[in-house]
């Protein structure tokens, strides 16, 4: 039965721990060389609306590996930029192949598509959410951490797609998260209520990024001004300029706190070259996490 990976709430709490586990496992493999074809025969479209390093990369990378093949398609190769209706879109590449990973600007232009898909429909990401990203930084901390229950991580900067994936995966694993936004970007309310039903004081929005990283594991950020925003970047810069992850917000947080970011990133706005160059920084593994998580993805959804 296909199963579409839209967002962290179409997975359950074992399904998650049974990824990052299938993550670590591949991750072992590659460092022994060995080989492993699940998906051998098997065809991903990756279907970007917008254009991608990490994502295309790591996807095209991992279907590879595991025996697959990749037809990568830009919008502006199909009839998407002329205004064919997504459901045709949808239903034609349910008959050529095996699964679709899209990177789109709305997410109810993705949700469309899975709606009229007889195949699974992975979110590369969209303006509400980026899931792949935070699987993949889940398995980052257990590797470091060697589980999740009980760890504070602070999300440090804009409510945006990644903090909302964030919000999703603390109401399915039982850690703590706050998040320190600036007023007027904070993460969306009704994605926070819905969490918070499950993850009841687990989760906290404040203004405070000191507040937030005290005594915290983990620290994350990521970009003030995401693409597609270039016209407030001027207003982000100063809206922003306390919650720049640098050592003096770090000195907060636990001695043996990690910090992250999902890249790209500009150094010397939302996180300092000293801090992601420092030995707190896992943010390249993270970014190869990237490619182990989403074997244990395809292999779940299109093995």
């Amino acid at each position: 039965m296909k199963k579409h990976f839209l967002s962290l709430w179409d997975l359950s709490t074992y399904e998650i721990e049974h990824l990052v586990q299938r993550a670590s496992e591949y991750k072992d493999m590659r460092l022994k060389g060995q080989v492993h074809h699940p998906l051998k025969g098997k065809i991903l479209a990756l279907i970007f609306e917008k254009p991608s390093t990490r994502t295309r990369v790591s996807f095209e990378a991992s279907m590879y590996h595991l025996g697959g093949n990749v037809i990568y398609v830009g919008t502006q190769e199909t009839q998407l930029a002329r205004g064919e209706p997504l459901s045709d879109i949808a239903r034609v590449l349910s008959r050529y192949v095996d699964g679709t990973v899209v990177r789109c600007t709305t997410h109810a232009h993705l949700e469309e598509l899975a709606k009229y898909s007889g195949i699974p429909v992975i979110n590369g990401l969209t303006d509400l959410y980026h899931p792949c990203q935070v699987l993949s930084d889940l398995v980052t901390i257990v590797e470091r951490k060697g589980e999740l229950k009980g760890l504070k991580i602070a999300w440090v900067g804009d409510g945006n797609n990644v903090a909302h994936s964030w919000i999703n995966a603390a109401s399915r694993m039982e850690f703590r998260l706050h998040l320190a936004c600036p007023k007027d970007y904070e993460p969306r309310i009704d994605i926070v209520d819905r969490a918070l039903n499950v993850a009841k004081g687990r989760i906290e929005v404040t203004h405070d990024p000191k507040k937030a990283v005290r005594g915290a594991d983990i620290i994350y950020t990521d970009v003030w001004t995401s693409m597609g925003q270039e016209n407030e970047e001027e207003r982000r810069r100063r809206d922003f300029r306390d919650y720049r992850v640098n050592e003096a917000l770090l000195s907060y947080a636990k001695d043996d706190a990690i910090v992250m970011h999902c890249l790209p990133a500009h150094r010397g706005e939302e996180i300092t070259h000293e801090v992601i160059e420092g030995r707190h920084s896992v943010v390249f593994d993270q970014a190869e996490n990237r490619l182990h998580l989403q074997k244990a993805l395809l292999e779940m959804l299109l093995g």
